[in-house]
């Protein structure tokens, strides 16, 4: 059995979008999470490297 530590981001200092995203990113840290901004989708800090080294 697997166990994993979330670890809570200091959010204070973040836009309320970027606190949502990194919510959302500490519940899931081995997905890559796609975040919808308007009509596109964003790839943020080390997913976004993970995906453009794929591309």
């Amino acid at each position: 059995m697997t166990t994993r530590s979330t670890v809570t981001p200091d959010l204070s200092a973040h836009t309320p979008m970027m606190r949502q995203y990194l919510t959302l990113k500490a519940d899931v840290p081995d997905t890559v999470l796609f975040y919808r901004m308007g009509d596109f989708y964003e790839l943020f800090f080390d997913d976004a490297r993970r995906v453009a080294a794929l591309l």
